[in-house]
């Protein structure tokens, strides 16, 4: 239960600091959205932003969890489809997508009984 509680805490803070730069919206992000072919507008930066937040607390509630898991897996694959279209390094850019997902399922699995009685780890 504590191993779930510390996954899901770290990834939730992770994606607090990665909504909240882009709330602002820091140069870094626009820059980085524009390399992706997003453009740098600060609006599409706080759209994101703010949907990143909203799955975030969805996910950090234990009453809304598995939808904010289901919510985090969407928005992370739409991550990943993005650094594969413009061709991004697979280990350290694709597949962190991939890591965060992992981490996500894997601390919900953990910290909640429910999930694993449905999804049992044989």
């Amino acid at each position: 239960m504590w191993s779930g509680r510390i996954l899901s805490g770290l990834v939730t803070l992770f994606l607090l600091f990665d909504g909240a730069i882009k709330l602002i919206p820091l140069d870094v992000v626009t820059q980085t959205m524009d390399q992706m072919g997003y453009g740098g507008s600060h609006a599409m930066a706080r759209a994101l932003g703010l949907v990143t937040l909203l799955c975030t607390l969805l996910y950090a509630l234990p009453s809304t969890s598995l939808l904010g898991a289901i919510l985090l897996t969407g928005y992370l694959g739409g991550a990943i489809a993005s650094h594969v279209r413009i061709g991004s390094p697979l280990f350290s850019h694709v597949l962190f997508g991939l890591y965060l997902g992992l981490m996500v399922w894997g601390g919900l699995w953990l910290r909640d009984r429910r999930l694993r009685a449905l999804l049992p780890l044989r």
